[in-house]
Order: structure tokens, then sequence, then C-alpha cells
């Protein structure tokens, strides 16, 4: 990746779950040295609709008073409004953890127009208790979070090392064509 892109081009960097520790801390110190203005986060999943709104999350430069809580007992996400503003929740999560293609899905929850004030949106059974997300748009705001823990089988093959190759092997992509 160092060798194949001009880093000091990128503006955000997203690591996914199932890169290796130590490959995360080198590549963050090697391109934060190439690149100081870069904004690196952590992915919540591989699921592109929570990716997107992560990266669209990091690159907004509004400051706002909109509150999002989750309440993971009642499964109730809470959003408080300074100003009347258009909100959709999106529920998204995947339906198969099979590397290296899993496969996803997502229900629109809630969208619509609310009024000032504090309002409880509760997520309908359809949405699973594991390994579940939901991203909140209200007005210029965005935020992604977890509603429902990973599985905890998930976590037994996240390697350990750049050396630990207990995931298939994902076939080569090429990001970028020789003009040479």
């Amino acid at each position: 990746m160092l060798d194949d892109y001009d880093v000091g081009e990128l503006d955000v960097l997203v690591f996914g779950g199932m890169v290796p520790a130590e490959t995360k801390e080198y590549l963050k110190a090697e391109i934060g040295r190439r690149n100081a203005g870069i904004t690196v986060l952590q992915g919540l999943v591989g699921i592109p609709g929570v990716l997107a709104a992560q990266v669209d999350a990091a690159t907004r430069e509004n400051e706002s008073a909109v509150e999002v809580e989750y309440d993971e007992a009642e499964r109730i996400i809470r959003v408080t409004l300074p100003d009347d503003v258009r909100v959709t929740v999106e529920a998204l999560w995947m339906t198969s953890w099979t590397p290296p293609e899993p496969t996803t899905t997502s229900s629109t929850v809630f969208d619509g127009e609310l009024v000032a004030g504090s309002h409880d949106i509760a997520l309908p059974e359809r949405v699973p208790t594991e390994g579940s997300f939901a991203v909140v748009r209200a007005g210029d705001e965005v935020r992604a979070f977890a509603v429902g823990p990973m599985p905890k089988a998930l976590a037994r093959m996240v390697p350990k090392s750049a050396s630990d190759h207990r995931l298939p092997e994902v076939a080569s992509v090429t990001t970028r064509e020789d003009l040479g």
C-alpha cells in the first residue's frame, strides 16, 4: 500500500477489524509521517453503509447540538434536537460472516421531520441483537454506532499478527492502471 499509493494525498484512512494491531500501528505511524493531516478511523464493521457514515461524520466540520444516545437494554435510539430537522435512522447488519465476502442488509427504521426536543426511536425486532449497527442522520449531523455486539465467534477470526493467516486468501485487486 505504501508503495502503490501517494498516501500524502489521502484525507481519511479506515482500518478494518481484521487488520492485525501491529500492522495498524506501523501503517498509522508511517502514513502519519508522510501525511500529518490524515484522519485515521477504526471501522466499526465491514458494512459499506456504516463505513461511509463513519467517514462522512469524521469529515464534517460543523459543531452541532444534536445528541444521539442508544439504550441497549430498551433497544431505543434517543435523538435530541435543538431545532426542527429531518431525521433518518437506518439499521444495518451482517447476514453472513463468511470471509472474505460477508453479506449485509439494511432497513430504514425512521425517515421524517422531527421537531426540536427529545425523541425515542425503537429498533424493530427484525434488527438482530448481534452484529447490528445504526446510522442516524439529523440535518447535517451523521452518527454511526453499534447496536448489537459482534458475535464472539468472529473475534476468534481476528488475526493476532501480520504472519497469522487464519483468514482465507483474498483475490488480488487492481485499483489503478499503469499508464506507462
